[in-house]
């Protein structure tokens, strides 16, 4: 996050090192998104459930340890350009993405392209150690533009009385 800003919204969760955890924190990102504003079709909701799609993939991947889950947050920030953060946190420290811009692998490798999708559709992403304990956080921006609707308001589902 930008020592500057504080988030305006925040969701934060522990998922199992699984693919069935990664997927889990996909939707629930995607439904937070849209619970804050940003529709499932539009463009900053399918972007960032990319992005965290990639992310906690390569957490499941490449900083599974046994026994232990991965992190996610997801914040918003309401400063000039508003920010959506998307952070995943694993614990295996020697396991670190290189911090140089990640290639496009050759030929039809059918993986290894996660970290190029993440810097192709981010605003800035890098790489931080974990200052708490063993381990590394990804993290990843968009910034989004000032026409950004503002936050859907809560619907009753209770009809008013007459």
């Amino acid at each position: 996050m930008n020592n500057e800003t504080s988030p305006v919204r925040e969701f934060a969760m522990r998922f199992t090192s699984s693919t069935r955890g990664a997927r889990l924190a996909r939707r629930l990102v995607s439904h937070r998104l849209d619970s804050w504003g940003h529709p499932y079709t539009g463009h900053a909701n399918e972007t960032l459930t990319l992005i965290t799609s990639e992310l906690a993939a390569n957490a499941v991947r490449h900083g599974h340890v046994a026994g232990r889950d991965f992190h996610l947050r997801l914040t918003e920030t309401g400063s000039s350009p508003r920010t959506l953060r998307i952070e995943v946190t694993d614990t295996r420290t020697e396991r670190v993405p290189p911090l140089l811009a990640p290639q496009e692998p050759p030929g039809d490798d059918e993986s290894g392209r996660g970290l190029f999708i993440v810097a192709r559709l981010a605003s800035r992403w890098a790489v931080a150690l974990r200052v708490d304990g063993p381990g590394k956080t990804v993290w990843a921006e968009l910034w989004l533009p000032a026409e950004t609707p503002a936050p859907s308001q809560p619907v009753s589902r209770f009809p008013a009385k007459a």
